[in-house]
């Protein structure tokens, strides 16, 4: 079968543009064949070589005491302590979850995982944060459904446990739904493998499942807008096999054992192209291919689509000569393919041979440095105007407004679908704020969690993006942890559009200013853009993911109320009401400006929490719904009543940030407001839990009715 002549409609067909089709024929000096043109096409798709985000993303801070490995490998490293690392990482799966809801979510989970164990980590923690258009949408319920099977589906067949995650809806996301997926790993600090291939002449060996016609063209799919040919995109679409996936990753970490391994890849987006060129460019070597020798589970592939087959659950390893009979009996013992495909040659060469021909022979480096590099037009976010008239609202009836919301209901619908238990280390579940994983063998546990807050991005994308980090430090410091480093996966619309890319530039500063200040560098991440349908941007969503140690088992905070415990809040209260939660459920507006986010304020104040963790029973941080939706839940939790002291709407429901909500007994509440004065931390009391009430502003309703709605109405919305 000959190849199809070059045209600009083939080359559009494969998102490059004109002048970046002229530099490919500049590069090469002739026209490229066509798996050269899908070889490009993958390595210089937005998706791949973040050509719309370097400039900006080389501003955040990645280095600090703990950080092993920052950005540029397939996932970020920190160090514990004792000789241990926590590897991890988040990625987004958006367009083939929206495509293809159970098998694009599931294969973002099996990404993300090989992300983690090719470092030589074995996976322990998995999180998700998940964004949906509106209930009302014809769309939304299947994509819930499909998603939430698919996530469950892959991970627990694997067997990791989902300990945390978020899951929100707005009409902006009707037409683009997004999965991020996040893994953790431990490993040992010095057994950390990477993926800069060394030595001339060394085997290229193909490892896992065998290449199918699955997933061709993912990666371009995911660097372009949707319309209405969105159908014909279903083929873009991989397949998971978790079991295979599993077996992957234990003869993975085996042949690691053997000091076989000179460096190690995952076959994710762009597959063996992007595998092959990052190996090879990172060791400044070349790559050499005989794409004959590739398993191939369908009949009469062309080199085109083994070169940008996206199929599961493979590897790319350059494999010491000498252990080559030892690594694969480890690979046959797991029934797993291993074939040798090709070898390290010192030329600046990616050669591609198939059935005796040279189908494509290119200079590796141009295929990744050399990629293109945009400094987009974009313009700042216009400030918000402040909220004109503050809403007043019934307390009781602003709560039940918010806890019948899918947005800020229990989601039980949702992590009773997925494994939270599995290998036996998970000690706080989702549903409570941060999850919480022992270190299997010490008395170290690791907290994770995820975070951000799409409404306050789109008014502020500075503060948006501060805010973002500013709420994950706190969920980590609210069950005790240190908070150490973070990982984002950093969604927007389409980049070419000066506004959008304004949002993405404000909420990089955000980000940026609030890892710095709070000492959790960005260790590894992922940019999702050009989330539109028919023009139609989803709202800015710069999910930040959160690690931190809890060193010791006497440093949980994990407490629930008791009846006659005082509620202390910590922070400052101005009652802000814009762009809050309340504005929007039970008023259905979106205006105002994002809180103010005090950087310093976030830090004294977590670690006063952490100074005094063992006079503290329970504790939240405060965000969506602010005191009111915080108080409800920390009696929800604890099956007694709350009673709050404030009457008015903005000290009740205001979302001001840097503040915390505290449980403990009288004694303990009267110690800790005075460290909090030494320390110059504003503390309050606010209330006491008891009863069977819960009670704001002169107004009360059973704790129970509350729960009832706060418990089904997640159900009955998606239902």
């Amino acid at each position: 079968m000959s190849d199809p002549v070059i045209t600009p409609e083939l080359i559009a067909a494969h998102g490059l543009k004109p002048d970046e089709y002229d530099r490919i024929l500049e590069i090469i000096g002739r026209e490229p064949t066509f798996t050269e043109l899908g070889i490009f096409s993958a390595m210089w798709n937005e998706h791949c070589s973040y050509k719309s985000s370097k400039k900006w993303l080389r501003t955040l801070p990645t280095k600090g005491p703990q950080v092993i490995c920052g950005p540029g490998e397939n996932a970020g490293v920190i160090d514990i302590g004792d000789g241990q690392a926590i590897v991890f990482k988040m990625e987004s799966h958006n367009h083939p979850s929206y495509i293809e809801p159970y098998q694009g979510a599931a294969t973002g989970v099996g990404g993300i995982l090989r992300d983690v164990f090719t470092m030589g980590a074995r996976p322990i923690a998995a999180m998700n944060s998940l964004s949906f258009g509106e209930i009302s949408h014809p769309k939304t319920k299947r994509l819930v459904a499909g998603v939430v099977e698919g996530i469950g589906g892959y991970g627990n067949c694997f067997g990791v446990p989902t300990v945390g995650g978020e899951v929100r809806f707005d009409k902006a996301y009707n037409g683009n739904c997004l999965v991020n997926a996040f893994a953790a790993g431990l490993a040992d600090a010095d057994k950390i493998f990477y993926s800069a291939a060394s030595g001339v002449g060394m085997p290229v060996v193909y490892l896992g499942a065998k290449t199918g016609r699955d997933g061709v063209g993912g990666a371009t799919m995911a660097s372009a807008e949707f319309d209405d040919t969105i159908e014909e995109k279903r083929p873009t679409v991989q397949v998971g096999d978790p079991f295979t996936e599993k077996r992957l990753m234990e003869a993975c970490l085996e042949l690691m054992q053997t000091g076989a391994v000179i460096s190690i890849q995952d076959m994710g987006a762009a597959g063996l192209t992007c595998s092959a060129v990052e190996m090879g460019d990172k060791g400044d070597l070349g790559i050499q291919l005989n794409l004959d020798a590739v398993p191939q589970r369908e009949t009469i592939m062309t080199a085109y689509e083994m070169m940008l087959s996206e199929s599961q659950e493979r590897m790319l390893m350059v494999l010491r000569l000498e252990k080559e009979a030892e690594a694969r009996a480890v690979f046959e013992k797991w029934d797993l393919d291993f074939a040798i495909v090709g070898e390290t040659i010192p030329e600046d060469r990616f050669l591609i041979l198939h059935g005796n021909e040279v189908k494509a022979d290119l200079p590796l480096s141009k295929l990744s440095s050399e990629a293109p590099e945009y400094d987009r037009p974009w313009v700042a976010t216009k400030a918000a105007a402040a909220l004109a008239d503050a809403p007043s609202i019934d307390p009781i009836e602003g709560l039940m407004a918010l806890i019948s919301s899918p947005n800020y209901a229990a989601k039980q619908w949702v992590y009773q679908q997925y494994d939270t238990q599995v290998m036996g280390d998970t000690t706080r579940t989702p549903g409570l704020g941060a999850g919480i994983v022992r270190v299997h063998g010490t008395g170290k546990s690791i907290a994770f969690t995820s975070e951000v807050t799409p409404r306050y991005v789109k008014a502020n994308p500075v503060e948006g993006g501060k805010q973002a980090v500013a709420e994950a430090y706190r969920n980590l410091t609210a069950v005790g942890a240190l908070p150490l480093a973070t990982t984002d996966n950093l969604n927007f619309g389409n980049p070419e559009k000066p506004e959008i890319m304004g949002q993405f530039v404000g909420a990089i500063k955000g980000i940026g200013e609030a890892c710095l200040a709070l000492d959790t560098p960005i260790v590894s991440g992922n940019v999702s853009l050009y989330n539109e349908t028919d023009g139609v941007g989803i709202l800015p969503t710069p999910t930040i993911c959160a690690v931190g140690l809890i060193a010791s088992p006497d440093q949980i905070i994990a407490g629930v109320a008791r009846e006659g415990h005082v509620a202390l809040l910590i922070g400052e209260t101005a009652g802000h009401l814009g762009q809050s939660a309340l504005l929007a459920e039970a008023f259905g507006r979106a205006e105002g400006d994002a809180p103010a986010v005090d950087l310093a304020a976030e830090r004294r104040n977590g670690e006063f929490i952490r100074a005094n963790h063992a006079m503290i029973t329970a504790c939240t941080d405060l965000s969506d719904g602010g005191l009111a939706l915080a108080a409800f839940e920390m009696a929800e939790a604890a099956g007694v009543g709350v009673a709050l002291d404030a009457t008015d709407t903005p000290t009740l429901f205001g979302e001001d940030q840097a503040r915390y909500l505290i449980a403990t007994s009288f004694d303990k509440a009267e110690a800790l407001m005075a460290s909090a004065a030494a320390a110059g931390v504003p503390i309050t009391m606010v209330g006491k839990f008891g009863g069977d009430k819960v009670r704001m502003g002169g107004s009360e309703a059973s704790l129970q009715s509350l729960a009832t709605i706060f418990r089904s109405a997640f159900e009955k919305a998606v239902g």
